[in-house]
């Protein structure tokens, strides 16, 4: 997956559904500045927060124990060049582009972010209509679903001010 991704050098990154954390502290160990991680589940953001601890990368992490949905619409954090969105294979692929599309709306992608959504091959569905569909990659009963952001106007910078990027790193719990 990360070959595909090419360099995350800098890269800011969201894991939705994050499980075990596993997506994002890999993109921190392949140079991304910084990472949010947002996970429903409280046992899971513990796993979480343990297998950060372990790669010591806390410090360039932020973990928020609320649904991706609630996230997405005060997506703090971002923007985000690449979003890895891996929710329960039950999940209708609609609710997921929904979930998008409040991320877009809430300007929380720049232009060119690159998404990855995990899902069972065993259920085609068509793609989010406000992502251009670069490839997939099937592994199993897996594929992996790739993306890209090209808004139809994109921002012709990204400011200091208007950019999080300076912001403390904070653990957040949302009800």
């Amino acid at each position: 997956m990360f070959s595909s991704l090419g360099d995350l050098t800098d890269a800011v990154v969201l894991d939705l559904f994050a499980g075990t954390g596993g997506l994002g502290i890999e993109s921190l160990s392949r140079g991304a500045t910084r990472a949010v991680f947002v996970e429903q589940d409280r046992r899971a953001v513990a796993t979480v927060r343990a297998n950060l601890d372990a790669a010591d990368v806390t410090e360039r992490a932020r973990v928020v124990n609320t649904s991706a949905e609630r996230f997405a619409t005060d997506p703090s954090g971002g923007p985000f060049d690449v979003v890895f969105v891996d929710p329960p294979y039950v999940m209708a692929m609609h609710d997921i582009a929904e979930t998008l599309q409040v991320l877009v709306d809430g300007e929380a992608l720049r232009s060119g972010a690159r998404v990855v959504i995990e899902r069972d091959k065993r259920r085609p569905e068509p793609p989010p209509r406000l992502l251009s569909h670069d490839r997939d990659r099937t592994y199993g009963e897996t594929v992996l679903r790739y993306f890209t952001y090209l808004p139809a106007t994109a921002p012709l910078a990204s400011t200091p001010a208007a950019d999080a990027s300076d912001e403390p790193l904070r653990d957040e719990v949302s009800s």
